[in-house]
C-alpha cells in the first residue's frame, strides 16, 4: 500500500467524491501548465535533438491527458462554470510552479534525468487510482481514462530519456536537488488535497 495519504484512502473507497472534483480541478491546471514547460524546454538552445525530442513527446502526452481528464472531472460532478471559477490551492500548485522554474533555469538534460526519477511512483498512484475508481466509486473506463493514461507502461518514454541523458551531459548534483524538490512537490500536492478531508 501507499504511504501517499490521499491515494491510501481512495485506494480503499473512503476519500470524499468531493476531495475527487478538487483533485480533477487541480489537474486541469497542472496538465497545461506541464505542457507549456515542456515546449518551452523542448525549444532552449542548449536542448539537444535528443532532450528536445523528449519534451515534445512529454508535451503530447500532456495534451492528451488534458482530454482525458475532461470524462474525470465530469464524472465528479464539475462542470465549466466551477471549471472557470475555480480557485487553484497553494500546495497542489507548487509542483508545476517548480518545473517552470526548471524549464527556465535548468539545463534541459538535467531535468530530463529529474523528471524520470519520479515517473514510476506517480505511474504507481495512477494505476491505484484507476482501480478504486472502477471498484469503489463506479466510475466508467472513460472516466478513469486520465488515470489508465499515466498508469501504462511508456518504453518510448524511457527509451527517449536515455538517448537524452547519453546525448547530453548531466550534472549530478543538480539532479539530484531538482528530483529532491519534485518529490517534496508532488507530495506537498496530495497532502494538501489530504487535508481537505
Amino acid at each position: 500500500m501507499t504511504t501517499n495519504p490521499l491515494v491510501a484512502r481512495i485506494a480503499t473507497g473512503t476519500a470524499p467524491r468531493e476531495t475527487l472534483a478538487t483533485l480533477a480541478l487541480e489537474q486541469h491546471r497542472v496538465i497545461p501548465a506541464d505542457r507549456r514547460a515542456f515546449l518551452h524546454l523542448a525549444q532552449r538552445e542548449t536542448a539537444t535533438p535528443e532532450a528536445a525530442a523528449f519534451f515534445e513527446f512529454l508535451a503530447e502526452g500532456e495534451a492528451m491527458a488534458g482530454e482525458k481528464l475532461i470524462a474525470f472531472a465530469e464524472a465528479c460532478g464539475v462542470d465549466e462554470t466551477r471549471l472557470r471559477t475555480y480557485e487553484p490551492l497553494p500546495g497542489c500548485q507548487a509542483y508545476p510552479a517548480y518545473v517552470a522554474w526548471l524549464a527556465l533555469n535548468a539545463e534541459p538534460t538535467d531535468v530530463v534525468a529529474a523528471l524520470t526519477s519520479n515517473f514510476a511512483e506517480w505511474g504507481g498512484y495512477c494505476a491505484t487510482i484507476a482501480g478504486a475508481l472502477r471498484n469503489h466509486y463506479g466510475f466508467t473506463d472513460e472516466a478513469c481514462g486520465f488515470f489508465d493514461f499515466f498508469a501504462e507502461p511508456a518504453p518510448e518514454l524511457e527509451l527517449g530519456a536515455t538517448a537524452a541523458m547519453r546525448a547530453g551531459k548531466v550534472n549530478e548534483g543538480s539532479v539530484t536537488t531538482y528530483s529532491t524538490l519534485l518529490k517534496a512537490y508532488e507530495a506537498s500536492f496530495w497532502s494538501t488535497l489530504s487535508d481537505l478531508t
